[in-house]
């Protein structure tokens, strides 16, 4: 299974397409809500998650974006997220380089279910 992005051919097996989704969807959410108010890309984060969970999003930008998701989720990474100010760069960086991989893919409906799904949390909270 490949997928034509940009000039690159990503070429990602199902099995570990749905085992890297697996994984994400375990952690997601527990950490987002942990950090919810130490996130300031948290839109973004949201709406990588809607999209590479979207049944619509081709197998190559998936991989991607549940890469980059992964790496938000894994516990131990290149720049602790415990550190006050430089905790989560390291993770938004590679989001945001996820983002401009696969942003044809991101549509407004991603970014709608962002919003709706960090005002809930919002209001969860409060």
């Amino acid at each position: 299974m490949g997928e034509v992005m940009g000039t690159e051919l990503v070429v990602v097996p199902p099995e570990r397409l749905e085992e890297e989704e697996r994984f994400v969807r375990r952690r997601f959410w527990e950490k987002l809500r942990a950090n919810l108010r130490r996130l300031p890309f948290v839109e973004h984060l949201l709406a990588a998650f809607y999209c590479a969970t979207d049944p619509a999003t081709p197998a190559g930008a998936k991989a991607i974006l549940l890469g980059a998701l992964a790496y938000f989720v894994l516990p131990f990474d290149g720049v602790p997220d415990w550190l006050l100010i430089a905790g989560f760069t390291d993770d938004a960086a590679v989001l945001m380089a996820a983002i401009q991989a696969v942003r044809v893919n991101l549509r407004p409906e991603h970014y709608d279910k962002a919003r709706a799904a960090l005002e809930e949390e919002q209001d969860a909270t409060a």
